[in-house]
């Protein structure tokens, strides 16, 4: 038996709920580094809402870009200037949000409503790179004493909306289903989100939903059992972890903690 990939759209009033508490937070943050009342201006989504294939138990990811000066002052900080400006950034939104749990973790800042949506504020600074020509963002990663990190979000964003137009929206809902069983059959154990996405880009390949006027292949294998297949090729049948890349921006990605969870929810889906 085969699960059919399904789709796992967010409803309607949660997005709004979602855009609503986005808006506040950035307004929060630009009022406190940027002296702006603007809710939307230095903020994008980013993570697998930003990506487009989140569903309504993801966690929202939001890059809030902060000025330069500001990094040029919490570099030159002795002792985890990074740290400090996770709490910065915290203290800000606290502001807005003063009874709602908030805190620095890592790279972010995480905030926990009540109701059990959750939101983690990456706060960024824009760097030009003349050698990729285009924006990255340095973000702080407060281990090991402190340090700077880079991403490239867009970069994502834009190589999987194009292959997600090319499948016809199937790589979107093959990633939101995969969360979907994940967070339904095997919450308690980790699996990230750009170890789903990045997976699901790879082993689409050509698959697509049916365009109109499109005749049905007399291919015997199932969608399903295709995502499997190549999940065992590139892993040597699960004995070990390849080294995958994120899409667009190619950015390593660590999948030594979710690798095996992925195999047991392909296993699940077919």
């Amino acid at each position: 038996m085969s699960y059919s990939v399904v789709k796992h759209n967010i409803d309607m009033d949660t997005r709004k709920k979602i855009s609503a508490r986005y808006k506040r937070i950035t307004k929060a943050v630009n009022l406190s580094f940027w002296n702006s009342i603007s809710e939307t201006a230095h903020s994008f989504y980013v993570g697998s809402y930003g990506r487009g294939t989140a569903i309504d138990t993801s966690d929202l990811d939001v890059l809030i870009e902060l000025p330069e000066d500001e990094f040029d002052h919490f570099s030159s900080i002795n002792g985890n200037g990074q740290s400090r400006l996770l709490q910065a950034v915290k203290n800000a939104i606290l502001n807005t949000y003063p009874n709602t749990d908030i805190k620095g973790d890592g790279q972010v800042v995480v905030i926990k409503f009540s109701d059990g949506m959750k939101f983690e504020i990456l706060p960024a600074f824009k760097n030009f790179s003349v050698w990729e020509w285009k924006d990255i963002y340095k973000y702080p990663d407060t281990h090991m004493g402190g340090n700077w990190m880079s991403t490239d979000p867009k970069a994502e964003q834009e190589a999987m909306k194009r292959k997600n137009t090319e499948s016809n929206g199937l790589l979107y809902d093959t990633c939101q289903h995969i969360r979907y069983i994940r967070d339904t059959k095997f919450s308690s154990y980790h699996l990230s989100g750009i170890l789903i996405d990045a997976f699901s880009y790879n082993a689409i390949q050509g698959w697509h939903y049916l365009r109109e006027g499109e005749q049905k292949s007399n291919i015997t294998e199932s969608y399903e059992e295709v995502l499997l297949n190549y999940y065992k090729k590139i892993s040597w049948n699960g004995l070990v972890t390849p080294t995958l890349k994120a899409p667009g921006s190619n950015i390593d990605i660590d999948g030594t903690k979710g690798w095996e969870i992925l195999g047991k929810i392909l296993n699940y889906m077919i």
